[in-house]
């Protein structure tokens, strides 16, 4: 099993910031892509952000120059830092981790979500 723990959601003004951390933990033998996903009420669930192991990022264009995803090998932890957030930024947002649990097993886990509210 491998869980993740996600932080840093909250309500923030139009224009604010706001840091999303994601923590793994448990079975892992090595993680490939760690990233960001959100959905809002009645809408789809849409890719934010993110990093595979060699460093290649990938965003979705709504968030690109605002968002911007990091991550900490030797933690198993991945950030979202989110600047310049508009209401239509409002979503939960989910913490997906994929990668390996031993030489056979893959993995894929999601986060039990945290909520984004940007209003004023």
């Amino acid at each position: 099993q491998v869980q993740l723990v996600e932080s840093g959601g909250g309500l923030v003004q139009p224009g604010g910031s706001l840091r999303l951390d994601c923590v793994a933990s448990g079975s892992i033998f090595k993680i490939n892509a760690m990233g960001w996903y959100r959905q809002a009420p009645g809408k789809e669930r849409e890719l934010v952000a993110a990093l595979s192991d060699d460093g290649t990022t990938n965003y979705g264009d709504s968030v690109k120059g605002r968002f911007t995803i990091s991550r900490d090998n030797a933690k198993n932890t991945v950030w979202l830092q989110m600047n310049s957030l508009k209401p239509e930024d409002t979503a939960v947002y989910y913490c997906n981790v994929e990668g390996r649990r031993s030489f056979w097993q893959r993995f894929n886990s999601w986060g039990q979500g945290t909520q984004v509210t940007v209003s004023s």
